[in-house]
């Protein structure tokens, strides 16, 4: 199988949901359901913080997650874990600063699978597009709770530097966005957003999954 081209690559990260079960008002099968049903258009499974599941149910949460995403054609990324990301035989796998490189990943995983990275600044990103990255996640944009070790909040301004530097590579802004602060991070150059708690907290998970399509249509 050949690896994902950038333009299928844009596509997917138009409304790219991060989710574990800490960060879910339902059941996290519920939620991921939900969201499906409104549009999501990527998925990762990001198991962190307190009362996160490990060992056994955490590799019993993730095949039902993964279930869910395959059963809506739904590309299931695992959060930083290369171990759990090969037992569940996950899409992809997206690593922050401190985790693998995205060269070692690719070796692991092989060509086909997705590969982010996170990237703060114009050199974390320069070198994870020389690893190998498919798309790199730029934030956070907005003051977040989702993330307890998330990085100084930077607004659009990296996204813009790094279109600015004439970089190709898709973008997503991840990191407090919401409906009524999503435009920005689309007109900044990112080609999608990821989104936490403004889904998994809402109130209509389906419909607000929907509005998040619309804004990036």
């Amino acid at each position: 199988m050949k690896r994902i081209n950038s333009v299928d690559m844009r596509k997917l990260l138009k409304v790219y949901f991060i989710m574990g079960s800490v960060n879910c008002r339902l059941s996290p099968a519920e939620t991921l359901s939900a969201a499906a049903d409104g549009g999501i258009t990527l998925f990762q499974f990001r198991e962190k913080g307190p009362g996160a599941l490990t060992g056994a149910a955490l590799l019993e949460l993730g095949q039902q997650l993964r279930a869910i995403c395959r059963a809506h054609r739904i590309p299931f990324i695992v959060n930083d874990d290369l171990e759990l990301a090969v037992a569940l035989d996950a899409d992809g796998v997206h690593a922050g600063q401190d985790d693998l490189p995205a060269r070692t990943i690719r070796q692991r995983l092989g060509e086909h699978k997705i590969i982010g990275v996170s990237a703060h600044n114009l050199a974390e990103a320069q070198q994870a597009i020389a690893d190998g990255a498919d798309y790199l996640g730029i934030g956070p944009v907005y003051p977040t709770s989702s993330k307890d070790d998330a990085e100084a909040v930077q607004g659009t301004a990296v996204i813009e530097e790094l279109r600015r530097s004439g970089l190709n590579i898709p973008l997503v802004g991840i990191g407090g966005i919401t409906l009524d602060n999503a435009l920005p991070v689309l007109r900044a150059g990112a080609d999608g957003i990821s989104v936490i708690s403004a889904i998994a907290g809402a109130e209509d998970i389906r419909e607000t999954a929907r509005k998040f399509g619309w804004i990036n249509d």
